[in-house]
């Protein structure tokens, strides 16, 4: 197949950003996110938006699809296809191959499958992918998730969603982006115990990240080809095995 876009797909913590990086470091190419959250600006420890991922040495990566709203707008998947449409046609334009990268299915299945969608200006684009499904087991996904987490708080989540309050983010909008942001609101409104608000919150992500690998391997079952790959694999060797199959020289 003359592939036109490679896709990398895995729960949160599996380390797709950072394959995604290497992957498009390697082809020489740019990074289109799927993350429905990565989209909003400053929301970046609570979405786990580690822009230092995309730094290669003294390169950056190029990358799309971060930082393009304000908090507070509910971002939808029509919007996501179109701004995808344009950020892929743009990568292309160039003679690149993009690597997309997330872990919001719907976001991902939404261009795999040309969802057509309601209002759309155009159908939307049938696209040869190569799809890629990071393999990560239960007790290694728990405990990246934790660690991960930890670190977050660690970095200043709270005070970066304390921050967001102050600006006139309200509660409510908040409280619909889940996860972290409903929890550590939850903890500055005084109803959660930072205790409260850990607990509940590492098994909200534990949860989130099951309900996204049921997605992926459901999109199996849907018709879709993925070719899994081991997530406690070097990056190196999985960049290596990806490139195979695309029949590029690594």
């Amino acid at each position: 197949m003359n592939h036109e876009l490679v896709t990398i797909v895995g729960p949160t913590a599996s380390g797709k950003t950072s394959l995604a990086v290497d992957l498009a470091y390697r082809l020489h190419s740019e990074v289109i996110s799927a993350d429905s959250r990565q989209v909003y600006r400053r929301m970046d420890i609570g979405t786990g938006k580690d822009l230092d991922e995309y730094r290669v040495g003294e390169d950056t990566i190029p990358h799309h699809l971060i930082d393009i709203v304000e908090p507070g707008y509910k971002y939808n998947v029509y919007e996501y296809q179109r701004d995808f449409l344009k950020a892929y046609q743009l990568v292309r334009s160039k003679g690149l191959l993009p690597v997309l990268c997330g872990g919001t299915g719907l976001y991902v299945e939404s261009v795999l499958k040309a969802y057509d969608f309601a209002h759309e200006d155009a159908s939307f684009p049938r696209i040869n992918n190569l799809l890629i499904g990071i393999d990560i087991s239960r007790e290694l996904r728990r405990e990246r998730i934790s660690a991960r987490l930890r670190q977050r708080l660690d970095e200043g989540m709270v005070d970066e969603i304390r921050g967001l309050i102050n600006n006139g983010v309200s509660i409510n909008a908040l409280l619909h982006y889940g996860l972290e942001y409903k929890y550590v609101t939850l903890h500055i409104l005084g109803e959660l115990s930072y205790k409260e608000m850990f607990g509940q919150l590492e098994i909200a992500i534990h949860q989130f990240a099951k309900r996204q690998m049921t997605w992926f391997h459901g999109m199996e079952r849907r018709g879709f080809v993925v070719e899994w790959i081991d997530a406690s694999l070097p990056t190196q060797k999985k960049t290596d095995y990806i490139c195979s199959l695309l029949g590029v020289d690594s």
